[in-house]
């Protein structure tokens, strides 16, 4: 199992980034996928997740209207567009997803892209 995240970067208060996970090693559409950060000094937190059919999202409080997460089944490729970015989104931001192969189950998490907004 791989994913891969981009499209992270500096962007100033009031912009906007796309993130994407590329992933593979695992059937994509299905499963939910994830996306999670972790500022400095915090604890991770999760941002929001789209079921397998892109049918069920849910978002942090804090993203809520702002964010909007989405996926591409085709591509194994799932989005995260960042709009009204703010200083307190400054994070490293991961693709996860639980993921059962074989008898085994267990969360996995890509290396991560960073997120810093600021002026």
């Amino acid at each position: 199992v791989q994913l891969v995240e981009s499209g992270g970067g500096l962007v100033q208060p009031g912009g906007s980034l796309r993130l994407s996970c590329v992933t593979s090693g695992f059937t994509f559409n299905s499963y939910t996928m994830r996306w999670s950060r972790q500022a400095p000094g915090k604890e991770r937190e999760l941002v929001a997740a789209i079921s397998s059919d892109g049918g069920t999202i849910n978002y942090a409080m804090s993203v809520k209207g702002r964010f909007t997460i989405s996926r591409d089944n085709a591509k194994s490729t799932v989005y995260l567009q960042m709009n009204s970015l703010k200083p307190e989104d400054t994070a490293l931001y991961y693709c996860n997803a639980y993921v059962i192969l074989g008898a085994l189950g267990r969360m996995y998490w890509g290396r991560g892209t960073q997120v810093t907004v600021s002026s």
